[in-house]
């Protein structure tokens, strides 16, 4: 590699970090914390003032759910597929013997679209309180029953239904069946 390549791959980094933390809304000190990388070096390697080692570069790709490929190259979109394995435990958000909620969106995403796979046991309930002004959910019954409520009123979805509803209140989604209920949950955030 010559000169000019060190300066090449040092400024597509620098962009990428710093193009990477907008959409995802971090602040340095939450980059910092989710990659183990100092604030300060984050700071110098976004200003083109560090050229970061194999290690640092590996970290900062690992908080982003990405190889160090994608960090410096910008794969193109269009030829990209990211696949989430159905076992991988990484991705369940939350899993007890009421209530499995698994992400099915990539980490790395820009999060105003989420994605989740919900299963609830017979007769039981999850309760979310309101999430930020503006937060609406779709939720789609695959198997099974759901009742849901929000903010007093209360609607029974059947297989195949599909609700829509303000997340911006608080909000529960019960089994009432005595089988689990399967179902799919999409929330938005402006």
């Amino acid at each position: 590699m010559t000169v000019n390549d060190d300066s090449l791959a040092s400024s597509t980094l620098c962009r990428r970090v710093v193009e990477l933390r907008r959409q995802h809304k971090l602040t340095l000190e939450q980059l910092a914390a989710a990659s183990g990388v100092s604030r300060s070096m984050l700071s110098q390697i976004e200003r083109g003032r560090a050229n970061p080692t194999l290690a640092v570069t590996y970290r900062i790709a690992q908080a982003f759910s990405m190889s160090i490929g994608e960090l410096v190259d910008q794969p193109d979109a269009a030829a990209t597929i990211d696949v989430i394995d159905a076992g991988d435990s990484s991705m369940l958000f939350r899993s007890d013997n009421d209530c499995q909620i698994r992400t099915l969106s990539p980490l790395h995403l820009d999060k105003t679209v989420e994605f989740y796979e919900v299963t609830l046991a017979p007769g039981a309930s999850l309760d979310s309180a309101a999430h930020f002004s503006g937060t609406r959910e779709i939720l789609t019954v695959n198997r099974g029953r759901a009742e849901v409520e929000v903010g007093g009123s209360a609607r029974e979805l059947k297989q195949g239904d599909s609700a829509h509803y303000r997340a911006d209140l608080a909000h529960c989604i019960r089994n009432p069946e005595d089988q689990p209920l399967l179902a799919y949950l999409v929330v938005t955030t402006p």
